[in-house]
């Protein structure tokens, strides 16, 4: 193994370069092995673990109110929306349903969480590949949802405000006010997203054709989110499986053919118009009534399995409990969207250039503490 950043000869004519850990292209602590015939990638080997921290077992080890939190330093861009996940899983364990009001308020959370993340990747994927000014675009944007988020939960990135049987308290008075104001000015931003990178000749060419991944393969991989219906691959759990009453809201799922980077980057650029078409049904529309249905100080759930699966801005989140009656899990799974995703990055990268590896992570829009956990 060669230096780390340095390039090993294998063989006459390829390199092995590793990329990362520390690395400005991976977004994380990622750490790719290549192996390079010229500038064409023969072969690609993600190492991970470099941020693992055990989360699994720290959730066995937490009470069925605390484990839950444990999972925004997951996927820290979708902490509402994993948040979620884990008090649906417990509600399914108690056989109780949040009241109407807390429903329509995590959709809102989660939907704004979603555009939230979807703008921070629009503006990475635009600096990954040399355009500079996506970033300070996308930022204004996300910028004025981390105020609200802020004002709401107290917290501008893992907040911490699902709760079993609802939210732990209620939106601020200010709640409405704020995001319709945000949403005017997000709604014009998508021009300007649009002329900077969508309709660009030099970005078209970085993406079109690129990373070429099939919709059998998506399947295959057990890739979900945008990474798949990307490749025409149908599966929005708020779609598949409704929670929270996504059945009741019309929104459309959004899909497209073209299996590179540039079917990705158009299903992430279309999904943030669906989650201000969201938002805008609820927003006037939130139910009056109790923000959270009572539940006993110390929960314990009846012996035995119960699993409660998600669309995060990433894909399908599944969490697994295991139940013996205690005041614990006495397990706990989670299928991160990010791990499966992360597990085609190989068959996009082969036989494509060193420099589009960088374009298809960014399309993948890999969080790595979702990958190791």
């Amino acid at each position: 193994m060669s230096l780390l950043g340095a390039p090993e000869v294998n063989k006459e004519g390829e390199f092995i370069v590793n990329i990362g850990p520390q690395h400005p292209s991976t977004h994380g602590v990622l750490h790719l092995k290549v192996w390079l015939d010229g500038e064409i990638i023969q072969k690609m080997e993600p190492h991970l673990g470099y941020i693992h921290r055990s989360i699994e077992k720290m959730s066995e080890s937490l009470s069925y109110r605390n484990f839950i939190f444990a999972t925004s330093r997951m996927d820290y861009l979708s902490a509402h929306i994993n948040n979620q996940a884990c008090a649906l899983a417990v509600e399914k364990g108690l056989q109780i349903e949040a009241p109407p009001r807390a429903q329509a308020i995590r959709i809102l959370l989660g939907e704004l969480t979603r555009l939230s993340s979807h703008q921070l990747w629009w503006g990475c994927m635009g600096l990954d590949l040399g355009a500079v000014s996506p970033f300070f675009y996308a930022f204004r944007e996300r910028e004025l949802i981390m105020d609200i988020m802020e004002e709401t939960c107290g917290a501008r990135l893992t907040q911490n405000f699902m709760v079993p049987g609802g939210t732990m308290y209620d939106i601020h008075p200010n709640f409405q006010k704020r995001v319709k104001e945000s949403l005017v000015k997000i709604k014009e931003s998508f021009k300007e997203y649009d002329e900077l990178l969508t309709g660009n000749v030099i970005f078209e060419g970085r993406t079109k054709g690129v990373g070429y991944l099939s919709a059998e393969d998506a399947i295959s991989f057990g890739c979900t989110g945008p990474t798949a219906r990307g490749s025409g691959v149908s599966s929005d759990i708020r779609k598949w499986f409704p929670y929270d009453g996504f059945e009741k809201i019309e929104f459309d799922e959004i899909l497209d053919n073209g299996g590179d980077c540039y079917a990705r980057y158009k299903v992430r650029m279309l999904e943030m118009k669906q989650s201000v078409r969201i938002i805008e049904q609820l927003i006037d529309n939130i139910p009056e009534g109790d923000y959270q249905a009572k539940t006993k100080n110390v929960i314990k759930l009846p012996k035995g399995e119960f699993y409660q699966r998600v669309e995060t801005a990433r894909g399908e989140l599944g969490v697994y409990i295991v139940s013996d009656g205690a005041a614990s899990p006495y397990r706990i799974k989670y299928r991160s969207p990010n791990f499966s995703n992360l597990s085609a990055l190989e068959k996009m990268c082969t036989g494509a250039k060193i420099g589009d590896l960088v374009a298809i992570m960014a399309t993948v829009d890999l969080v790595i503490p979702d990958v190791d956990r």
